[in-house]
């Protein structure tokens, strides 16, 4: 088996490559090639992910490369984890955000929409060249925000296979086990939503119904997220265990004040975090991912990733939380969205499982945001200024179209959109 990594020389590739080293065999892995196209960070990450290798006993070859068709072709499985424009842009969008007294937040949030709007090209350009240089891979999707990518995929993508992949789901499983000592598979979750935006409707511990209990836990919550309290009252009246970046939608006054506070960004946050890690990876005497990259936001990652790279390629038919095409699994929503559920995955993909209805208090948001998701995939696509505009607009946490309009211009300007008015 050969596995491409894009954005290789991501801070996240050492997780993933802990978990490759643990599951070469059974992958009957061979190649794995490191994308990049900074040849500074491909190096720093690259020579730590081969002196890990190397001190598992070489169970198989590590490439580097600056040239993506080399990297792409014949590969059984291409996994994504791009940030175009980096650190920097996600800091300016968020600022720009802010400024007009607007959540940013990069996944559901406009400042999600900018990155989709710079992402989604590059995307279906790899998928050009998957088609075809290796026409049988699977594209594993980290790159945010995660559900929209996928969709563009599934829509655009020339028919190339794709699944779509969050590590929250596993965060909060991982969460639940530590409070009642029991292992990750002692736990199951009933989990409905979209990336970013989902809801666990139910909580079971060895089979023991746990959901009253949980609600109000904040255990598996990430450490991106700002620690702004809901109210007990609303949390029982939900009835749910609600997904961390919920509360940017359920606090949002609160949420924003707490942001406009901080003296640095996200962005900036993590770019400090980047710099240590990579100056860590310099040292020719590590061999082992830090600790530290847990901070970084991608706890797990490892995990997911890899167990859904086995299953598929072992053709297990093994249930797996991820981000798939609807078929109907939510009647509440398109046929071809793109959903964050329990899925059955083998070889043939991901088949979501049957979910049926949503309960009022979840169907409205949920639905909103979905359109909102499908309205930047098409400007996305389409380079469509009005359809941008009405696409920014749409998202929740937009409280004015006057101020989507001068955000959208502010972005447009920053990253060479190349938004056209028709």
């Amino acid at each position: 088996m050969k596995i491409t990594i894009i954005g290789g020389g991501s801070t996240y590739s050492p997780e993933l490559v802990e978990g490759l080293i643990e599951q070469a065999n059974v992958l009957n892995l061979e190649e794995l090639y490191l994308y990049d196209i900074d040849e500074t960070r491909l190096n720093i990450v690259g020579g730590l992910v081969k002196r890990m290798v190397e001190a598992a006993g070489n169970p198989f070859k590590v490439q580097l490369s600056l040239n993506r068709q080399d990297a792409i072709s014949g590969a059984d499985f291409v996994l994504t984890q791009i940030r175009v424009g980096g650190q920097l842009a996600r800091h300016v969008d968020t600022k720009i955000c802010l400024a007009e007294d607007i959540i940013g937040q990069e996944t559901t949030g406009p400042v999600g929409f900018a990155k989709a709007m710079r992402t989604i090209p590059v995307i279906l350009d790899i998928c050009k060249e998957i088609k075809e240089h290796a026409p049988n891979a699977v594209i594993i999707n980290f790159t945010n925000p995660a559900g929209i990518i996928t969709e563009a995929v599934m829509k655009h993508g020339d028919g190339v296979k794709v699944v779509g992949l969050c590590n929250v789901p596993y965060g909060i499983k991982v969460g639940i086990a530590e409070e009642y000592n029991v292992t990750v598979e002692d736990v199951e979750i009933d989990y409905v939503g979209l990336n970013h935006l989902s809801w666990v409707r139910k909580i079971l511990v060895k089979g023991e119904d746990k959901t009253k209990d949980m609600i109000l836990k904040t255990s598996g919550k990430p450490a991106n997220i700002p620690q702004v309290a809901i109210n007990e009252d609303f949390q029982i009246a939900l009835g749910m265990r609600t997904n961390s970046y919920l509360d940017y939608f359920y606090v949002q006054d609160e949420m924003l004040k707490y942001l406009q506070s901080q003296e640095k960004t996200r962005a900036q946050i993590v770019s400090e975090l980047e710099a240590s890690l990579l100056e860590q990876y310099k040292d020719p005497d590590l061999k082992v991912k830090p600790q530290e990259l847990e901070k970084r936001g991608g706890a797990h990652y490892s995990t997911v990733a890899i167990s859904l790279v086995r299953d598929i390629y072992k053709d297990v038919s093994a249930t797996h939380i991820v981000n798939v095409r609807n078929d109907g699994a939510i009647m509440d929503l398109p046929f071809d969205a793109v959903i964050e559920v329990p899925a059955v995955v083998n070889s043939n993909g991901a088949k979501p499982t049957a979910i049926g209805r949503l309960a009022p208090e979840i169907r409205g948001l949920i639905q909103h945001v979905n359109a909102y998701e499908e309205l930047t995939v098409e400007a996305a696509v389409s380079r469509d200024y009005n359809k941008a505009l009405l696409a920014l607009s749409t998202n929740p946490l937009v409280t004015s179209v006057n101020k989507a309009k001068r955000i959208l211009d502010r972005f447009n300007d920053e990253h060479n959109l190349g938004l056209q008015k028709n």
